[in-house]
């Protein structure tokens, strides 16, 4: 896994108004930190495709569709900065910045 490269995650469970569910996350973690044998986790920033979200601050970055490989336009949700397993998350789909899909 590498900074800036889109996965799917289940981000379950959360509380409040976090985003939850499957959904794709870019990941934000430094590369060395990503490869460290001793540590199994990553920093995500949760995307989500409601437009309606891009207006709730600063922190909330609009990507236009394609970018990454995205689908749709959707939105960085900064402020919802997360950890997550980076065994459980190596195993799902991950989106190319050349637009092109793996598993």
């Amino acid at each position: 896994m590498k900074r800036g490269e889109v996965y799917w995650a289940d981000l379950a469970p959360r509380s409040g108004s976090e985003q939850r569910g499957r959904r794709p996350v870019v990941v934000i973690s430094h590369d060395a930190f990503n490869q460290t044998p001793g540590w199994r986790s990553i920093i995500v920033v949760p995307l989500s495709t409601s437009v309606a979200q891009a207006g709730r601050g600063p922190s909330a970055v609009l990507l236009s569709q394609g970018a990454a490989g995205l689908s749709k336009e959707s939105v960085a949700l900064c402020h919802q900065v997360t950890t997550g397993s980076r065994e459980a998350n190596a195993a799902n789909w991950r989106i190319e910045f050349n637009g092109t899909e793996s598993g």
